[in-house]
């Protein structure tokens, strides 16, 4: 009993520290900073921002795309280890969840901040069109929501009535708001299997969905027949990615909370090794994929898309080009073969590099396209033919990358993030009337 009690004084939430508190602040100021300049920019419309005829997709759909696909690491790893029955898994699967979750619905947000006039967003539900691909986008991002919302709270259930016991004392408020939102929960037979079975079936549902979600986003771009984008290979490609990106943002989360909430006896050398190799397998399907979608065309590519890789390879858009490959793909993949590599401050570095090639990649994939149009360019001031993202775009852009740490820092907060549960049961922790209490 002692060391189950133990178990729950290390994962149970805890308030905040100093250094948790100034986090905190920080995420409020640049999202009430993010907010202003939104403000702004309904008020003067997308004037503020450096959008154009030729530039009409920025900063805002590529972060989209980059929330999209990090939230990819729920739909499909996590449902693949859950399915699989995994058990190195137990202690990271949640946090992918809350990652997963955060990521969908800022992506759902980053959609609006798109738009010229968002008081006409029921439009896109009212006057939808199914052979549309944005309409397609539009209802499976909800659904997304929903699974991941379910993903994450259908295995908590336990964690929340030990959590209501937990708190009784120190905490009453807390522990009734456990209570209420663990509907319940005692532990039966019945309800084990109920919830067990209502896991596998959301899982099933969250990898088709996933996989779908990432191929309507790729073929917003492909169906424009645009140069850069008009490719078969842009669903694969982008699904790929997506496992990078999203991998790349759970081992740095992971190790975060690793350090700060000293979990090493639970979050261990083995775990990060494990997501290493995950992570380099995903690295070298994803050069597959680069390698189709840019050396290939060297040797195929008509004058347009030349012209268009000339100015990702040697060109305009070479430093975000070559740092997106190298320091986001090539390095990361190089340093994930070798064994000391996949410890746990090596792989840190890793995700971050991961995470920050993966934004940009999507910057790259987004607007050299737009500024290589059908027609060549005439008649239009100097600007029109470049984009750099304006203050306002930044401002907002760095608003929902905030509000999207801050959701996470929430969950982490209030939610225990290793499954107290679940833990205790594998590490053989339980009593004989803590099972026939859940009998």
């Amino acid at each position: 009993m002692k060391n189950y009690d133990t178990l729950i004084n290390d994962l149970a939430p805890r308030k905040f520290g100093r250094r948790g508190t100034i986090w905190v602040f920080l995420l409020v100021l640049v999202i009430i900073a993010g907010v202003i300049a939104y403000i702004d920019q309904i008020r003067k419309g997308l004037v503020v921002t450096n959008l154009r005829d030729y530039a009409l997709w920025g900063i805002y759909i590529s972060n989209f795309v980059f929330f999209v696909a990090t939230s990819f690491v729920g739909s499909a790893t996590v449902a693949v280890l859950r399915l699989t029955k995994n058990k190195w898994r137990t202690p990271v699967v949640r946090i992918a969840e809350i990652i997963t979750l955060a990521s969908i619905i800022m992506a759902g947000f980053t959609i609006v901040l798109d738009m010229g006039r968002p008081d006409r967003l029921m439009n896109l539900f009212i006057h939808a069109r199914l052979q549309s691909p944005i309409t397609w986008d539009v209802i499976i991002i909800p659904t997304s929501i929903v699974l991941s919302f379910l993903m994450l709270y259908f295995p908590l259930l336990p964690d929340l009535k030990v959590l209501k016991k937990a708190f009784a004392k120190s905490r009453p408020g807390l522990s009734k708001w456990y209570g209420k939102f663990g509907l319940n929960w005692s532990g039966s037979k019945k309800q084990k299997a109920i919830q067990q079975k209502s896991i596998k079936i959301i899982a099933v549902m969250a990898i088709p969905v996933g996989i779908m979600l990432q191929t309507i986003d790729a073929w917003l771009f492909s169906t424009t027949y645009r140069v850069g984008w008009d490719s078969t290979n842009m669903g694969a490609y982008f699904i790929s990615g997506a496992f990078v990106a999203g991998l790349g943002a759970l081992i740095t989360v992971v190790f975060v909370i690793r350090y700060v909430r000293k979990l090493e006896h639970y979050i261990t050398e083995y775990h990060f090794d494990k997501l290493g190799k995950f992570l380099a397998l995903t690295c070298l399907v994803y050069l597959y994929f680069n390698i189709n979608e840019y050396v290939i065309p060297i040797f195929t590519a008509p004058v347009e898309e030349e012209i268009h890789l000339n100015a990702l390879i040697y060109g305009e858009y070479a430093g975000l080009f070559w740092f997106s490959q190298v320091v986001g793909l090539l390095l990361p993949l190089i340093i994930l073969l070798f064994k000391a590599g996949r410890k746990p401050r090596a792989m840190f570095i890793v995700g971050l590099m991961v995470v920050i090639g993966s934004w940009w990649k999507r910057y790259v994939i987004v607007t050299p396209t737009l500024l290589h149009p059908f027609l060549p360019i005439e008649g239009v001031p100097e600007s029109w033919q470049h984009y750099f993202p304006s203050v306002h775009e930044w401002l907002i852009t760095s608003a929902t990358l905030a509000m999207a740490l801050l959701i996470i820092t929430l969950f982490v907060r209030y939610l225990p993030v290793i499954p107290i549960q679940r833990t205790a049961e594998e590490k053989g922790y339980l009593t004989k009337i803590d099972k026939k209490e859940e009998s």
